[in-house]
């Protein structure tokens, strides 16, 4: 015990014990400053000095440039490069997909190329082919006014949907006799209007024409993506007056009747209704018939 007392007292009197630093005159040896130090003062100053450049170091690279120049740490530009490539990226990607799925849609309306078995058994196409609330119209004069004053009011959606209430009027694209109704079981997924030559086209609601080409099977086609993913197809025309990329308004004129195409058997319109990828019967939506 008494050790141990004598070695705290040998410690503190080192650690307490006063120093003179003083700085001399080379030349003359002449006494130009002093300062009284102890062990202790020495320890705390050091530790203080040590602290403060340690701060002052991690402050100088955290918040100036200087940080840059640390390998494998990224600049501001970098990083804010790397920030706008992220959102590019991801944009395209959307892009992608978005185009994906329409070329998917595109290549079921010129191909036809739908599973009958999956199309009956997928019940969101039974609802729409059976208890769709659509209103059967052709344009008139007072329906033109009427849907004016609607549309002003915020009133008309298209949503394809079981339970919804829809009073969006589709504008026939061509009135005539229909030469062969909708038949999926034949997988014709369309409504054949009989036509004279050159009769005009119409489109049945605004949108953008997204296909207007030829094809060795159905001739001159146009097809136009309307709101709420639905696509109206029009086939064997005889003239496109709509290109790709072009937007059109309901009941524009955008082809000629004709007799295009190696499946073609008379001048007529063969007219397609798609909704998010499913084949719908026009005549559910559309008034063919001359009145």
């Amino acid at each position: 015990m008494k050790k141990e007392t004598s070695r705290r007292k040998r410690i503190k009197k080192k650690l307490l014990s006063r120093y003179r630093l003083v700085i001399l005159n080379e030349e003359t040896f002449e006494e130009q400053l002093y300062f009284r130090l102890t062990r202790l003062n020495v320890i705390i100053i050091s530790t203080f000095i040590f602290t403060l450049l340690f701060t002052g170091t991690i402050a100088l690279v955290s918040y100036t440039p200087i940080k840059e120049y640390i390998p494998g740490y990224a600049s501001t530009k970098m990083r804010k490069q790397s920030a706008e490539n992220a959102f590019k990226l991801d944009s395209l990607f959307n892009a992608y997909r978005q185009s994906n799925q329409q070329l998917s849609a595109i290549r079921k309306v010129l191909t036809g190329e739908v599973d009958i078995e999956e199309l009956k058994e997928d019940s969101l196409y039974l609802e729409n082919q059976n208890s769709l609330n659509l209103e059967i119209s052709k344009r008139s004069e007072q329906d033109s006014l009427l849907r004016s004053l609607v549309e002003q009011e915020d009133k008309y959606s298209v949503a394809l949907t079981a339970n919804s209430k829809v009073d969006f009027v589709l504008y026939p694209p061509a009135t005539g006799s229909l030469s062969q109704a909708f038949d999926p079981v034949n997988k014709h997924y369309a409504v054949d209007v009989v036509l004279n030559e050159n009769a005009p086209i119409k489109a049945v609601a605004e949108g953008t024409v997204i296909f207007s080409e030829w094809t060795a099977d159905t001739g001159y086609v146009i097809i136009i993506e309307h709101p709420y993913g639905l696509l109206s197809a029009y086939k064997h025309n005889a003239v496109l007056s709509k290109t790709q990329g072009e937007t059109v308004a309901a009941g524009e004129v955008i082809a000629t009747a004709g007799n295009t195409g190696e499946y073609s058997t008379g001048y007529h319109l063969h007219f397609e209704l798609w909704s998010d990828g499913f084949p719908m019967n026009p005549e559910n939506f559309i008034d063919f018939s001359e009145n």
